[in-house]
C-alpha cells in the first residue's frame, strides 16, 4: 500500500513541477504589470531546444540551460513588441504562442524518434530510507528540488526585499514609480525575461525529466494552465505550487481511473484536469474583492515614459 501511495505522490509532483516553473515565472511577469499569454509557446521552444542540445551533446544540464535561454529569448521578442514598440500585450502574447508552436515543430522534426535517459532522482543518504516520507521528499530529481528553492526565493523576493517591493509598486502604478526616478521599462524587461526563462525551464522538465523525449505539442496546454494558476493563486507564490500539484493530482487520477477499467470515454478522462481547472477558476472568480485586492492594477496596460 505504501508503495502505491508513494508512486501516486511522486507522479503528482512530477506532473505538477513544469507548471510550478512556468506559473512562478508568469507570476513575476504579471507582478510587474505585464501580461504575457505566450507561455505555451515559450515552454515548447524551451523544451525542443533543451532536448536538441542534450541529445547532440549528451549533457542534460547544458540542455536545461539552453531551454531557459531559449525561453528568455522568446520573452525578449515579446518584450520588444510590447515594452519598446507598445504593441497590445494580449495580441503579442497570442502571436508568441502561435509562433512558438510552429517553431518548435520545425526544430523538432529530426528529434521525434530520439529518446534520452533523463535526469535521475537524487537520494539523500539516510533520509531517503525513511518510510513514506523518504521516497517522497528526499528522493526527488534535482529540478524538483530546484522548484522548492525557487518558491522560497520568489516569496522572499516579493515580500521581504526592496527589489520585490519596487516590482510590485511598478505593477500597481508605473507612472508613480517613473515619476520618482525608477526605470520602469528596464525592470519590466527583467521580469519578462525571468518569466520566459522559467517557462523554458518548465519545458525542459517535460522534455528531459518527465518524458524524457520530444513530441510535437508535448506541453498539451500546460502553458495555458500555468496562466490560469496565477489567477487561481490570486498572485501568491505558495498558492501557485498548491494549484500546480492539484492539477498534477487530477492528471494522475485520470490515469488510475483508466487503469481500473472504469467504463468512461478516454477523451473525457483526459479532459478532467482541464475541467477541474475551469471549475476552480469559476469558483474563485466569484470572489471579486480578493481578485481586485491581489491583482496588479496596471496588468496588461501599456506604459510609455514619455507619454
Amino acid at each position: 500500500m505504501n508503495d502505491v501511495l508513494v508512486g501516486i505522490i511522486l507522479a503528482t509532483l512530477g506532473a505538477g513541477t513544469p507548471l510550478v516553473f512556468a506559473a512562478l515565472g508568469e507570476l513575476i511577469t504579471e507582478k510587474s504589470g505585464v501580461l504575457n499569454l505566450g507561455v505555451e509557446g515559450m515552454m515548447l521552444v524551451g523544451a525542443v531546444c533543451g532536448f536538441a542540445v542534450a541529445a547532440d551533446t549528451g549533457s542534460l544540464w547544458l540542455g536545461v540551460v539552453t531551454a531557459m535561454t531559449a525561453g528568455a529569448f522568446m520573452a525578449l521578442l515579446f518584450g520588444v513588441l510590447t515594452l519598446t514598440f507598445q504593441a497590445n500585450q494580449v495580441a503579442a502574447g497570442l502571436a508568441l504562442t502561435i509562433f512558438g508552436v510552429g517553431l518548435s515543430a520545425y526544430i523538432g522534426l529530426e528529434y521525434t524518434s530520439v529518446a534520452l535517459t533523463g535526469l535521475q532522482a537524487v537520494h539523500i543518504p539516510l533520509l531517503s530510507s525513511m518510510p513514506l516520507i523518504g521516497p517522497t521528499i528526499f528522493s526527488l530529481d534535482p529540478l524538483m528540488y530546484l522548484s522548492f528553492v525557487l518558491l522560497a526565493a520568489i516569496s522572499y523576493f516579493l515580500y521581504r526585499s526592496k527589489a520585490g517591493l519596487l516590482l510590485r509598486a511598478i505593477g500597481e502604478s508605473p507612472r508613480s514609480a517613473h515619476s520618482i526616478g525608477y526605470p520602469v521599462i528596464r525592470i519590466r524587461y527583467l521580469a519578462v525575461l525571468f518569466g520566459g526563462g522559467m517557462a523554458g525551464l518548465g519545458g525542459a522538465y517535460l522534455a528531459l525529466v518527465y518524458t524524457p523525449l520530444w513530441v510535437e505539442g508535448m506541453t498539451a496546454g500546460r502553458g495555458w494552465i500555468s496562466l490560469a494558476l496565477v489567477v487561481f493563486a490570486t498572485w501568491r507564490p505558495a498558492r501557485v505550487i498548491l494549484g500546480a500539484y492539484l492539477f498534477g493530482g487530477v492528471t494522475i487520477l485520470q490515469l488510475h481511473v483508466q487503469g481500473l477499467g472504469i467504463d468512461l470515454p478516454a477523451q473525457l478522462l483526459s479532459s478532467l484536469p482541464y475541467i477541474a481547472t475551469i471549475v476552480v477558476l469559476v469558483l474563485i472568480s466569484r470572489d471579486i474583492n480578493t481578485i481586485r485586492l491581489n491583482s496588479p492594477a496596471s496588468i496588461g496596460k501599456t506604459f510609455h515614459p514619455g507619454a
